[in-house]
């Protein structure tokens, strides 16, 4: 069995915690966190150990978990990796794209896996999504628009909403389509109590010439979680939330000139729900079999940098008001 170990179990560490518990193929060693109550709490509740300083961890572990707050995601990562522990981390990778590169590299070199917790990837609906445009059946891509909003999340404090929510749908995209070459962006700030953007839309222009446009912010009383994307065959819906996927096509039949009022326009709409299957399992799943069998995680290191770097650029053309290059 991996011996796996979390490290930070706040919002997103004890789901961590949690699905590790439920893995037979892991063997969930501790968790770790700053906070004692908390991590006495945790690992109380899914029968393992508590520690207060990760690095205690680090030589009863194959691999780690690192779900701490963003800035000290690189220092966490770096001790691990250095260490010859793989290491899934969670998204953003790290507080900078020059951070995220050194992992990268500490990672190739030492010839250890690092995944980032890009979770939409593990979502089924995007999973088939994904096979459906490699066997053509959608046709090509020709834009793309997500909206990803929902109420203020009490747990952020160091990042902004395109950090946080943002990066999703960067990477779903850049997953879906290629890499992007530039970003548009506008953001603004409604909570004065925070330091970060809390609404922004980003363009993002792809290098094979397609169009995406993201929109995310933290003040709608409801939560949506969709994806749309315009093909040349088909128009198709993605809903994060319940896993499935809707697919449009139409067809004209034989126009009658004189009556154009009435236009034969046939509609057919398939609306597919998926098995669902928690992407965080899956996630986890995914990055011990990568360990394993030695093969590249669906989200790795190189993909986490690269979110990171559109991000980036989004944020700069918030603040510029220019479109930026990645």
């Amino acid at each position: 069995m991996l011996k796996v170990g979390v490290i930070g179990v706040g919002s997103m560490g004890k789901n961590h915690a949690r699905v590790c518990s439920e893995i037979d193929d892991i063997e969930l060693v501790g968790v770790a966190d700053t906070n004692k109550g908390v991590a006495k709490k945790i690992a109380e509740r899914f029968s393992t150990k508590a520690f207060y300083d990760y690095r205690e961890l680090i030589p009863l572990i194959d691999a780690a978990i690192v779900s701490t707050p963003t800035v000290t995601h690189y220092s966490i990562a770096q001790d691990l990796l250095k260490s010859g522990k793989n290491v899934l981390v969670e998204k953003p990778m790290c507080e900078d794209s020059k951070k995220a590169d050194s992992l990268l590299k500490i990672a190739q070199r030492e010839d250890l896996i690092l995944a980032v917790g890009h979770i939409e990837r593990y979502n089924p609906a995007v999973k088939f999504v994904k096979t459906q445009l490699e066997k053509k059946s959608f046709g090509e891509i020709i834009t793309l628009s997500s909206k990803r909003v929902s109420n203020f999340p009490g747990r952020i404090r160091d990042v902004g909403v395109i950090l946080d929510f943002g990066i999703h749908d960067i990477d779903v995209m850049r997953y879906l389509v290629g890499e992007i070459r530039s970003v548009y962006a506008k953001s603004g700030k409604v909570n004065r109590n925070i330091d970060f953007e809390d609404h922004a839309i980003m363009i993002l222009n792809f290098e094979n010439g397609v169009v995406g446009f993201v929109e995310v912010n933290w003040l709608t009383p409801m939560k949506v979680r969709k994806l749309s994307l315009t093909c040349s065959r088909v128009f198709a819906e993605v809903d994060y939330i319940e896993q499935t996927v809707t697919i449009s096509s139409s067809k004209f039949g034989e126009i009658d000139e004189t009556n154009l009022y009435h236009i034969p326009l046939q509609y057919h709409i398939d609306k597919i729900s998926l098995e669902k299957k928690e992407p965080l399992k899956e996630e986890i799943k995914d990055f011990v079999e990568a360990i394993e069998k030695g093969k590249k995680p669906l989200a790795d290191g190189f993909d986490g940098l690269m979110a990171l770097k559109v991000a980036e650029a989004a944020v700069r053309s918030c603040k510029e008001g220019i479109e930026v290059r990645v």
